[in-house]
């Protein structure tokens, strides 16, 4: 079995998630295996002490410190184990383009700085008015998310906190009125989401399923009812001239990409 060590002189988050991209490309049984903060040559020689299968080994690093990179590949090419440096080669470029050195901290994309807070301080803001559990947060909030249940509001609301996106999500129901404050905002901030209705019907079912809800008195997947909200749904998207995202088939990180691009939020970023 081929073993993926993402190793980093930092917490390893960045080697973890490629380690976790390469794996998800084959229908095969990969262990993954994340290493941290290897900051001398002992602790990068006693991690290379406990692989027990070389040649079933890759390693993925983000060590940022030259010495202790360069000691790593060399023990690994000597004991015929494969290595791959993420940042190494994107560093050195940049560093060639800017015509100055880098700096080499490690963990400087992790560094507790005003991102990091931005970030912790969105997600409090997405569970604090998850579900319109409390509408003071609509006029201060970077974007509110409107659509039926199961549009994936909440998913999407947690992922783009993590991009410091203060996001809240009002779900759409015929028999509850909106909140006052929608009327009351910038439309550009309201994004709806729509989904397939058949689509709809079936991530339902299988969520009742999923509880053991087998009540036919719950109307919450059946066919006329799922039309009926779709069609309150449109209606109030329409009302309010916001941007529609359908949601069908499409991953949270697409559909979160097009909410940031509607809402100014590009990657386009300065550090």
């Amino acid at each position: 079995m081929l073993t993926i060590y993402a190793v980093s002189d930092s917490i390893g988050e960045t080697a973890e998630q490629v380690a976790r991209a390469t794996a998800s490309q084959f229908n095969e049984k990969i262990r993954l295996k994340r290493v941290i903060y290897i900051k001398n040559f002992e602790a990068a020689e006693e991690f290379l002490n406990s692989i027990e299968s070389p040649k079933d080994t890759m390693i993925i690093n983000t060590i940022v410190l030259v010495d202790v990179r360069e000691f790593l590949i060399e023990r690994c090419i000597e004991r015929g184990i494969n290595i791959i440096n993420i940042l190494g080669p994107c560093i050195n470029t940049a560093s060639k383009i800017l015509n100055r050195l880098p700096d080499y901290k490690p963990g400087a994309v992790r560094n507790m700085d005003a991102r990091y807070d931005k970030r912790i301080e969105a997600m409090e803001f997405a569970m604090r008015y998850d579900d319109s559990k409390d509408h003071k947060g609509i006029k201060i909030a970077d974007v509110i998310l409107i659509g039926l249940s199961r549009t994936s509001k909440t998913p999407l609301c947690m992922y783009l906190a993590n991009k410091g996106i203060k996001a809240l999500n009002i779900p759409l129901m015929p028999e509850v009125p909106l909140p006052e404050e929608l009327s009351e905002i910038d439309n550009k901030k309201i994004v709806g989401l729509t989904i397939d209705p058949i689509r709809l019907m079936e991530i339902r079912k299988h969520r009742m399923d999923k509880f053991s809800i087998i009540s036919s008195d719950i109307q919450y997947a059946n066919g006329e009812r799922v039309l009926d909200e779709l069609e309150y749904a449109d209606r109030v998207m329409k009302r309010l001239r916001c941007k529609v995202i359908d949601v069908t088939n499409r991953a949270i990180e697409d559909t979160a990409l097009l909410i940031m691009d509607s809402i100014g939020y590009g990657g386009n970023k300065d550090y």
